[in-house]
């Protein structure tokens, strides 16, 4: 199975919270992994997203300790809409 992931940096001015999240992170810029599959079989190119992750703690901020946690697509697209209307 072929798989693919892109990378992408999301910025929050202000602090924010994840359904799934105990507290709060700080304002910052983010990155954003989504990984897909190639659909095959088909006669055209196709990807099906099968997981998307935030890099924790923000871009910049020096720990000994990083975590890459799984989120789901829909709650990460619906707070960076909400940022992005501030």
């Amino acid at each position: 199975m072929t798989t693919r992931t892109t990378q992408s940096i999301v910025r929050f001015q202000t602090a924010f919270l994840l359904p799934d999240f105990v507290e709060p992170q700080p304002p910052g810029d983010y990155q954003v992994d989504r990984d897909e599959e190639l659909i095959e079989g088909l006669s055209w190119i196709a990807w099906k997203r099968v997981g998307t992750f935030i890099h924790l703690p923000a871009i910049g901020v020096r720990t000994a300790i990083r975590q890459l946690v799984p989120i789901d697509p829909a709650q990460i697209d619906a707070v960076t809409e909400k940022e992005n209307q501030r």
